[in-house]
């Protein structure tokens, strides 16, 4: 391939991380578990472990999963504030960098940089980026809410990641910016990079991959699905008893439970210990008309369930195909 497309995939990040390509599995609570987190660093990304609301037993299991392969770790800030000694832990078992989303990271930053682990601070808009780069955060992630999971607002990917490329321009900053959100196949990958981030943080195609900690009734729903089929909602952090600070929803797969409840928040009150219940034996049964799928809306273009190490191979792929695609004169 010629210029200036010979080294597409080397960047300010896969220099920073040591990475052969700029993927990094975004560390979804309760799905990315140390066998993913480790097939992703095996294809050359940096997997990562998400403990969300993980104890000290669950980190422990799943860093052994992981088989002393590098990867790094995952917190929601605002509960890592309750659970201080987890970080410890994750540092204690050799992570190669730690994520910090959802809150402020500045009580945390001091005794990562300290132990010489890079700082990934994930953001969601101009403040929480110059706050993460006044605390030292060794990278940004710039998340759209196109996105699975939690979100404090919802800005676009599209929008988001240039304008937090600019600002560390701007700032002088040597700190590489990755997209997240809406990103399902190479394509994103490749609109990521020409937008000026340094690489891509992916949740929802790795979701659907068989070392992810998913069930197989949850896959063969999801890969049903289309980007239409999500919402963001608080349904399910109120039914499981989460209670996340204001602002806060989640994106799901949209489901009968979620379409009945959804906007009805006196209602789902009132009925929350019975609604417990029945989501519980829900998740039991395998049950995804009521059950959770926390995917975002790149679920529309994910068909099929792989391995990760696949996964990680087509990205790369299909990303230097549009790149190659998009040059001057190559249609």
């Amino acid at each position: 391939m010629s210029e200036p497309f010979t080294r597409p995939f080397r960047t300010a990040l896969t220099d920073r991380l040591a990475l052969r390509h700029p993927i990094v599995l975004a560390p979804m609570g309760g799905v990315a578990g140390g066998a993913l987190a480790a097939a992703v660093s095996a294809g050359g990304g940096l997997g990562q472990i998400g403990i969300g609301y993980g104890d000290h037993a669950w980190l422990t299991r799943e860093f052994d999963r992981a088989g002393g392969a590098r990867v790094g770790c995952g917190f929601i800030t605002w509960m890592l504030a309750e659970r201080p000694q987890l970080l410890d832990a994750a540092l204690e078992r050799g992570a190669a960098a730690i994520t910090l989303a959802f809150g402020d990271p500045g009580p945390f930053a001091a005794r990562i940089r300290g132990a010489g682990v890079p700082l990934i601070c994930q953001v969601a808009g101009v403040e929480e980026a110059r706050r993460a780069l006044e605390v030292g955060a060794d990278v940004l992630v710039a998340q759209g809410g196109e996105g699975g999971g939690h979100a404090a607002r919802h800005r676009s990917t599209m929008t988001l990641v240039p304008e937090l490329v600019d600002l560390v321009a701007g700032l002088g900053a040597d700190v590489p910016v990755l997209a997240a959100g809406g990103i399902g196949d190479g394509r994103g990958l490749a609109a990521a990079l020409v937008l000026g981030a340094d690489g891509a943080l992916v949740g929802t195609r790795f979701w659907a991959c068989a070392e992810a900690l998913v069930a197989p009734g949850a896959h063969r729903r999801a890969t049903r699905a289309v980007g239409d089929d999500t919402i963001a909602t608080t349904v399910y952090d109120q039914v499981r008893g989460y209670t996340w600070p204001d602002g806060y929803t989640s994106r799901v797969l949209r489901t009968p439970f979620v379409a009945h409840w959804h906007g009805r928040d006196r209602e789902l009150t009132g009925a929350l210990d019975e609604l417990a219940v029945q989501y519980r034996g829900a998740v039991e049964n395998e049950d995804y008309d009521v059950a959770q799928i926390a995917v975002g809306e790149a679920i529309g273009i994910v068909r099929d369930v792989g391995s990760a190490a696949d996964v990680v191979a087509d990205l790369v792929r299909e990303a230097s195909a549009a790149l190659e695609a998009s040059r001057p004169g190559a249609r």
